[in-house]
């Protein structure tokens, strides 16, 4: 592959640092023809990679320095993988180990370049992960965008389970390539707050979902969804089949919130459940701040919500959803944002 001055990859790293919020997304990144090994240099650990969406510099997440060293072992055994075979699995590898690292920007990179014209331009599987880590950026209508894309590539597919790169305690992975590209993508609509079009995709998810792990994790999304959409019977449906016996073994947050829907538990036991800063700690906040919201009580879901992005873990859906609610509060007339 041709190279590329490696001040441009800086050049692109920064722009998309200190784009202004509120203004329209920049489409993704052109695929670079360039070596990946320049693709992925990383700045200084102390730039910031990124702007939440009340305006926050956001910067790469600490790791525990045993588990930054797994972590590392992992990706650096990968690029070894990659530079044998640049194929589009150890591709996809090379893009999932650098996000685990929280070099989002190096992985959505690492994804374009997968994707380029002479590479492989209509994997669905490169779209799904580049639209994760797009979410993940704040940029839900390029997200949006890959993953629509990637819904259309699989029609017709057969299923097949996903390999997860942070396994379960079980290391039973549980979603399937459909289930996450629509899984991601209705997130991407409802953090958009269109919450019609989330219910929508979410459906299909739900319709997919063949364990109770996953189940649960579009049905959460789905009520959510319908409740916002108005469509308080349709969202009572979905709690229909959930129980507390269901055989989950990763996906504890978004059962225990069903529960709470289902008022099977109460809000006060749910909160402090989980270790603080973790995901699951940003997962539950949101959950029970949400389900204030749905039942009229604004005000204690403001207070949930502001306490959530003061926490230090940015990436998780949790503390990107309660920003997006901040956002939307702060401009109440502009809908869905474009």
């Amino acid at each position: 592959m041709n190279s590329r001055p490696i001040l441009h990859v800086v050049f692109v790293f920064v722009l998309w640092a200190f784009a202004p919020i509120g203004c329209k997304e920049a489409e993704p990144p052109a695929p670079a023809q360039t070596d990946l090994s320049q693709k992925t240099a990383e700045l200084s650990a102390h730039t910031p990679i990124g702007t939440s969406l009340l305006g926050k510099m956001l910067f790469a997440p600490e790791l525990d320095p045993d588990e930054h060293r797994k972590r590392q072992a992992a990706y650096d055994e990968t690029r070894v993988k990659f530079n044998n075979d640049p194929s589009e699995e150890n591709t996809i590898w090379v893009g999932r180990r650098l996000a685990y690292l929280g070099k989002y920007r190096n992985a959505i990179i690492t994804f374009s370049d997968g994707l380029a014209p002479d590479r492989f331009p209509d994997s669905y599987r490169l779209l799904r992960h580049r639209g994760h880590r797009f979410i993940t950026m704040r940029q839900f209508d390029v997200a949006i965008r890959d993953l629509s894309r990637a819904a259309e590539l699989i029609e017709g597919v057969p299923d097949e389970i996903e390999p997860d790169g942070m396994p379960n305690e079980k290391n039973i992975p549980r979603s399937t390539t459909h289930t996450n590209i629509y899984y991601h993508l209705g997130l991407a609509y409802y953090l958009n707050g269109d919450f019609a079009q989330s219910a929508d995709v979410y459906r299909k998810c739900l319709a997919l979902s063949t364990n109770d792990d996953m189940v649960c994790a579009a049905a959460y999304w789905l009520h959510l969804s319908l409740r916002r959409s108005n469509d308080a019977d349709g969202a009572q449906a979905v709690l229909e089949p959930i129980h507390g016996e269901m055989d989950i073994i990763e996906n504890f947050a978004y059962h225990k919130l069903l529960l709470l829907y289902k008022g099977e538990t109460t809000a006060s036991e749910l909160l402090g459940s989980a270790d603080e800063g973790s995901i699951d700690d940003a997962t539950l906040g949101y959950g029970i701040a949400a389900w204030h919201l749905v039942n009229g009580e604004a005000d204690q879901a403001q207070k949930l919500f502001e306490q959530i992005v003061q926490g230090p873990m940015w990436p998780a859906f949790g503390h990107i959803a309660a920003e997006a609610e901040l956002a939307r509060a702060a401009r109440p007339d502009d809908g869905p944002d474009s």
